[in-house]
């Protein structure tokens, strides 16, 4: 039986490669005569046999075949100028930092004032200026480098100390209107290098400390300010003066030489008892004329302007109070 199975693979693979049919007759491949006709079916009569031992050695049951050879694709060439586009991931967003405000550093806020809060949350910090009025001031707040304009009027300030304005180099307008200030330090002004304007009307001022050759505006009524409190010739260098505002105090001169600058001054309600002929004019030159002082008034003091007629000659208009 092994025989005959072996005789019918022979078969089919003859078949397959191409062999001629083998004979069909079942007497042929009996197992008796099989020595005898071994020439019937000799496998070499149609080429060289196929060695089945090299076939079990090439192809292993069970072996998956190799994968196919990939083949690479040629390099890309990119340009020089070429920018690819990358989608970044998105930002993981974080929560807001909320700002904090250093009040005992330099800058817009300041260090803390008398009242225990910063001067620009207790007063109005707009472009330079600060507007403390009304507030209930007791002394000058610390105030931002850059003022240039300060308001404290109508508060309860009682001095003004020396180092109140330092280093405000930019401080051009003091405002302290209607505060109940008594002393000025000597050098509370003279370190401010663009003061033009300082306003210290409604107070207890009993001594003005020297000013800035700067100044174009000095408001000092309704003090108690005496003519010995001021500087002897404290207004000759302030070659850009314009106004001058001196009543209802008790001075009992006028206070000079005047700046040419000057234009109005005002003098009412103090204690002057005489005039200098050179208080206004130059006795030393007749032809002498002061153009630009054309507001005086000296109405409410003692003096007798009749008995000093050369000491206003060189004015364009007649102070206010002479009589006619």
């Amino acid at each position: 039986m092994a025989l005959y199975i072996a005789v019918l693979a022979a078969a089919l693979l003859g078949s397959c490669w191409g062999a001629p049919p083998l004979d069909t007759d079942p007497a042929a491949y009996d197992l008796e005569n099989y020595d005898e006709d071994s020439d019937t079916w000799d496998l070499n009569s149609y080429g060289e046999a196929f060695d089945y031992d090299d076939l079990d050695e090439k192809i292993e049951v069970g072996t998956v075949a190799p994968p196919p050879a990939v083949t690479q694709p040629p390099p890309e060439i990119v340009p020089e100028d070429y920018m690819e586009e990358v989608t970044l991931p998105p930002r993981t967003t974080k929560s807001p930092v909320l700002p904090t405000l250093d009040f005992l550093g330099p800058g817009l806020f300041g260090p803390v004032t008398g009242l225990g809060m910063p001067t620009c949350l207790l007063c109005v910090c707009i472009s330079g200026s600060v507007y403390c009025d009304d507030t209930d001031l007791t002394e000058i707040p610390p105030l931002p480098k850059d003022t240039t304009h300060f308001y404290a009027r109508f508060n309860k300030i009682t001095q003004v100390k020396a180092k109140d304005f330092l280093n405000l180099n930019q401080l051009k307008r003091i405002d302290l209107t209607g505060n109940q200030i008594a002393t000025l330090g000597e050098e509370a002004f003279l370190s401010l290098p663009q003061l033009q304007e300082l306003l210290l009307a409604d107070n207890k001022v009993q001594a003005l400390p020297g000013l800035p050759a700067t100044m174009r505006h000095v408001d000092i009524r309704n003090n108690r300010l005496k003519s010995g409190g001021m500087h002897r010739e404290g207004f000759k260098d302030m070659k850009d003066l314009q106004f001058l505002y001196l009543s209802d105090n008790q001075l009992d001169y006028i206070p000079g030489p005047l700046p040419e600058s000057l234009r109005v001054l005002h003098l009412q309600n103090n204690n002057i008892q005489s005039l200098n002929q050179d208080t206004f004019c130059n006795s030393h030159d007749m032809n002498y004329i002061r153009k630009a002082l054309e507001d005086i008034r000296l109405d409410g003091n003692p003096v007798d302007v009749n008995k000093y007629p050369q000491a206003y000659v060189c004015l364009p208009r007649l102070p206010v109070g002479t009589p006619h």
